[in-house]
Order: structure tokens, then sequence, then C-alpha cells
């Protein structure tokens, strides 16, 4: 019985270094290198240089559009880096909103390393660019997050006052994410970047609208659900099809339609 104990207590202490030395490798996998610009599909654009609040040096663009009704703060997925979505830029652009994004710490020509607490500072850093530099009013400002960046998108939504938020392709934690993956090995017991979506989005006080894909082979769509059922009200459920890197690429008509009708009622 000792014996078994005693393994036991082994074998948690070895797994909670494994979790602890691998995950961030598992949840960020960033990119150094600016593969696209803006330029490149038709858009000028500012190179902005920002510093987050513990001095950590982060790169993003603003993409300004003739005649805006809104400004989206977009924060991206664990992957790559602001290159990747210079297609969504443009496509926020055509709707007329401006269009400003980052890389995270240790993405693209960030400085740093990534880590939960700091990819918080990182969207922090953003919304007082927006609000400090630009002049933009707050109440013209939406925070919008795909995957990882509708986890940041909601911990700076229960910290500043904005229009709007939307949450595409959210999960609700990242332990509940190592529950789904790992079903018979309890890593999710020793996971330290949390990102505890589920219970902060109740915190968010500005209308809601939760796009995720019923297909969506990554972040299932239950963790959708359950965002969108603990949201307060005002909010709205859109539902698409398709894997989760491709299904908003593949429906973009009608997503950015469901996006610009959702906004126009609430940002005047």
């Amino acid at each position: 019985m000792l014996k078994t104990a005693l393994y036991l207590i082994i074998f948690i202490f070895l797994s909670l270094i494994y979790v602890r030395l691998l995950e961030r490798k598992i949840i960020y996998y960033p990119s150094k290198i600016i593969e696209f610009k803006p330029s490149e599909v038709g858009l000028a654009y500012e190179d902005v240089f920002l510093k987050a609040q513990d001095g950590i040096e982060l790169h993003g663009w603003f993409v300004p559009a003739p005649n805006p009704y809104a400004t989206v703060l977009y924060f991206h997925g664990n992957a790559g880096n602001i290159s990747h979505r210079v297609e969504i830029a443009k496509m926020f652009n055509e709707k007329k909103m401006n269009f400003f994004i980052i890389d995270y710490r240790g993405f693209g020509r960030s400085k740093g390393s990534p880590n939960e607490k700091g990819t918080y500072l990182d969207g922090l850093a953003a919304y007082n660019y927006l609000v400090n530099v630009k002049g933009i009013l707050p109440e013209k400002i939406v925070l919008y997050g795909k995957s990882l960046g509708a986890a940041v998108a909601i911990d700076v939504a229960t910290k500043v006052k904005a229009g709007a938020f939307i949450c595409e392709s959210g999960f609700t934690s990242t332990q509940d994410m190592a529950r789904g993956i790992y079903k018979f090995f309890p890593l999710w017991l020793f996971v330290g970047q949390k990102y505890d979506s589920l219970g902060k989005i109740e915190q968010v006080n500005i209308p809601t609208l939760i796009i995720h894909s019923q297909n969506d082979e990554i972040v299932p769509f239950s963790h959708g659900k359950r965002l969108f059922e603990k949201a307060r009200e005002p909010k709205e459920l859109y539902v698409m099809r398709g894997g989760h890197n491709d299904a908003f690429y593949i429906y973009s008509e009608e997503c950015m339609q469901r996006i610009d009708d959702f906004l126009r009622k609430y940002i005047k």
C-alpha cells in the first residue's frame, strides 16, 4: 500500500514537471517571420510599436477605413502572427471599420515570450493605444478575439469600456481543452496557463456576439455554447459550418454581414 502511494506521488510530481515544461510549447505556436503586409491586399496601414505595462515592446498594424463607424481591436489565435491576418483586415476595412491588430509578446516583431499574464497585458496595451494615442472613443471600440484571442479579449473586456465584444471559436478554459484531449490522463489538473474564459464572461457587460462552427475540430462547439449560455444580455449566437481555421474564410461574406448587422445595432 505504501509503495503504491509512493508511486502515485512520484507520478503526480513528474506529471506536474512535464506539463509545466511543455504547456507553453503546446499552447503557443508563434512565428517571427512577417510573410505578408496589408499593402499587398491594397490597404494603407500604420506600423505601430508600443509597450505593455511591464515594458515589453509590441508590434502591430493600424488599418484605417474611410468614414469608419467602429474600430475593431483584433486578437488573433495561438499560431503565426499578424501577417497571416491581412485578409481579415481587408474584410473589416470594406465594412467601414478601422482595424487594429497586434502580435502578442514572442510573436512576429514583438519582443519577449508568451504567457497568460503577458497576453493580457498586451491586450490592455493595445486598447490603451487606441484610446490614449489614436483618440478613439471607447464606445466605438469592438473587442474581437479568435480562439486564444477570445480569451484575451474576454479578459480585456472585464477591465475596460468598449462598444461590443465578439468571440470567435473561443474555448471555455485550457483546462477544459486538456480534459477533452487527454481523456484518460488528468493533465488538466496541472495546467498553469488557465485562460478561464467561462469564469470571466459573466463580467463582460457589453453587447456580445458568440461565433462558433458546429464542425470545429479543435475547439468543440460545446465550448462556444457554454460561453453563450453564461454571457450577459444583450447577446447573440451565430453558428457557422466548417473547420476551426477555415470556416470564417469559407463563409466570409455571410460572417461579415452577420457581424456588421450586429455591430450596427449597438455602435452609434
